[in-house]
């Protein structure tokens, strides 16, 4: 983990703003409104809509180009993230429809294809990145093993072992790539994913050989979701946290509900998202280290 002396930001995510009105359809547009509400630095979700990646990962010049879109305004690239995208790379059969819409629409109802096209673009991100001067990349490992979790109904002893095995086959490739161009790639760990805490990370980083590129972006609100010591985290897992996010967030158990009660407040009786018990508020200042 890095020294105040090299932090960039504090920055923002904008992948949650991306639309097809201004300001949030350009990069201009989210760089100016950034610095208006006193931002140093912009995460950009990759995608079409800002960056064409093909070109990022391969044109060096391209990629001058692009930053100094946000230096008009005094405002850094920070990283690039890809959260969606990270997900079609190892995710379990009964999220197919779910995260069908991750994918371009001639890949979806195609699992196979979307992996490959998934592990393409964290590839061209890996390269992208370095063309941009970045550090860091984020993304999200998702999940083999997840709909296994609890330990009720009791699951093969090794099917957890073999969920592992696969996330290597998967990821390694991916982060001999980010080696190569000298650019950490970074889990957030997060409920749902089977890279979600600190064991799960470790069971992760033995199944990849230890690699120098397998990395940690630490949320402290995602912990207090689970439940995890998110300050002890840190002394253990410093070395790794290449990327932060922070966000407001509660626990409030109660004698109805506890850490699975997703599934809503008792009155009125809802499964809606907006009712979960645990919850984020405000919006991610995000931060790399």
């Amino acid at each position: 983990m890095g020294s105040l002396k090299t932090v960039k930001g504090p920055a923002i995510f904008v992948g949650q703003y991306l639309s097809d009105e201004a300001p949030f359809n350009s990069l201009v547009g989210i760089a100016e409104w950034a610095a208006s509400l006193g931002y140093a630095g912009i995460q950009i979700l990759i995608g079409d809509r800002l960056i064409d990646m093909d070109r990022a990962a391969a044109d060096v010049e391209y990629c001058k180009s692009l930053l100094t879109t946000p230096e008009k305004y005094q405002v850094q690239l920070t990283q690039l993230s890809s959260h969606l995208q990270g997900q079609l790379v190892a995710a379990h059969p009964a999220y197919d429809a779910l995260f069908d819409g991750f994918a371009p629409p001639q890949l979806q109802g195609n699992p196979s294809a979307r992996q490959k096209w998934a592990t393409g673009v964290l590839i061209r991100a890996a390269r992208a990145s370095k063309n941009l001067g970045l550090a860091a990349h984020a993304t999200f490992s998702r999940a083999l093993a997840c709909p296994y979790r609890y330990s009720w109904p009791q699951r093969p002893q090794n099917m957890v072992e073999i969920a592992f095995i696969e996330h290597s086959a998967r990821w390694k490739p991916i982060l001999d790539v980010f080696d190569e161009v000298g650019v950490h790639c970074c889990f957030e760990l997060h409920p749902g994913e089977d890279v979600h805490d600190g064991a799960s990370f470790d069971r992760f980083l033995r199944a990849v050989d230890g690699h120098r590129r397998a990395c940690i972006l630490y949320h402290p609100g995602h912990f207090v979701l689970q439940q995890v010591g998110y300050p002890s985290f840190l002394d253990i897992y410093h070395e790794r946290v290449k990327i932060v996010h922070v966000k407001d967030a509660e626990f409030l158990p109660s004698g109805r509900q506890g850490v699975y009660g997703g599934t809503g407040r008792p009155i009125p009786c809802s499964w809606s998202w907006s009712s979960r018990l645990q919850r984020h508020f405000y919006e991610d200042c995000k931060v790399r280290v």
